[in-house]
């Protein structure tokens, strides 16, 4: 049978002010130290996959490596790694099911 849903009833059928507030979620907004950070990392990890990319094809003994386990664990041989995107968008399509 389907989980049951917790039914909370209004005093008066009134919202509290505080759940009104949280309903209409404010605009994100971003500092330029936030933006500053993100352009930081967005464009050092360009810097690392352009040399990773560049080291593979030359062969050189400088710039970042990537690690390779050389003995795989066999305990995770039937590991499968999640699609966090895939797992969000489920999760926020299951809340729009249960809401309706």
């Amino acid at each position: 049978s389907p989980a049951q849903k917790l039914v909370f009833n209004r005093v008066n059928g009134k919202r509290p002010p505080l759940l009104l507030q949280q309903i209409s979620a404010p605009e994100e907004c971003y500092t330029l130290a936030h933006e500053e950070n993100v352009r930081f990392v967005y464009e050092a990890w360009q810097q690392v996959e352009q040399q990773l990319d560049g080291s593979q094809s030359e062969e050189s003994a400088c710039g970042p490596v990537q690690y390779v386990e050389k003995t795989p664990n066999p305990g995770l041989k039937n590991f499968v790694p999640i699609d966090l995107e895939e797992w969000w968008a489920q999760q926020f399509l299951a809340k729009i099911e249960n809401c309706s």
